[in-house]
């Protein structure tokens, strides 16, 4: 998805979220009843939202912070699925599929959401035709972001992964005044994302800012050179 695409449906989704328009789309019961059935809710940096294999009871709309979903793969390795920040929601797809969850929510910062309960989550999508549609926006680019990961983590070399995996941070994460990603991560979690030996990630990471593509400052990323770094990683942003 190209930036502008996703920019627009994160609109899309703080949209439909806001009490403002669920005021003015919903019944007066509906509201009512979604404004004394919610919660606000407060993580704090490495607390679980939901585990794997939880009977999913809510979902969450991030107000703030940055989560990350997580699955255990085989000897017991995290597998990072995706990251959720501010204005975006998560565990509504095993929720409609009826099964259990599938994978870990945590905390990557303080986190502050809106704990929407399951059966009223449900309702409304039935009865809120503009939560549906968008909703229905939001399934079909994660389909594609899954698509995209086969294809990143079959066809490209790990360089190219580490290149395209630093632009697809930025671009959803943005970045703090100093122009760094918002988030920190180890670098075994960044060999995790890029499917290679915690080793060959430091080593990387190293070789890329010798070559002044990215500053580092502890877990803390910079990027230096976008052009180099696309062109390297043939990302399409």
């Amino acid at each position: 998805m190209s930036q502008e695409k996703q920019v627009i449906l994160e609109a899309s989704i703080r949209d439909i979220f806001s009490k403002e328009s669920l005021k003015q789309r919903l019944s007066a019961e509906d509201f009512e009843r979604y404004r004394s059935a919610t919660e606000t809710v407060t993580y704090h940096k490495g607390e679980i939202l939901f585990d794997e294999q939880e009977l999913p009871k809510s979902v969450f709309y991030l107000h703030e912070g940055t989560a990350k979903l997580s699955k255990q793969g085989a000897y017991g390795k995290e597998q990072i699925l995706r990251f959720i920040k501010d204005g975006d929601i998560i565990g509504y797809r095993s929720l409609l599929c009826g099964e259990n969850f599938q994978a870990k929510a945590e905390a990557m910062t303080d986190v502050e959401a809106t704990k929407i309960p399951a059966d009223l989550f449900m309702h409304l999508l039935e009865h809120d035709s503009k939560m549906s549609f968008v909703m229905l926006q939001k399934i079909a680019f994660e389909l594609g972001e899954s698509s995209n990961t086969v294809t990143f983590l079959a066809q490209k070399t790990v360089r190219e992964r580490l290149a395209e995996i630093l632009l697809l941070l930025e671009q959803k994460l943005g970045t703090d005044p100093e122009g760094f990603i918002k988030i920190s991560l180890t670098r075994e979690e960044i060999a995790n994302l890029i499917g290679t030996a915690t080793e060959s990630a430091i080593r990387l990471i190293s070789e890329f800012k010798q070559d002044s593509l990215i500053e580092t400052e502890g877990r803390n990323i910079r990027i230096l050179n976008h052009e180099k770094l696309i062109k390297l990683g043939h990302v399409v942003l």
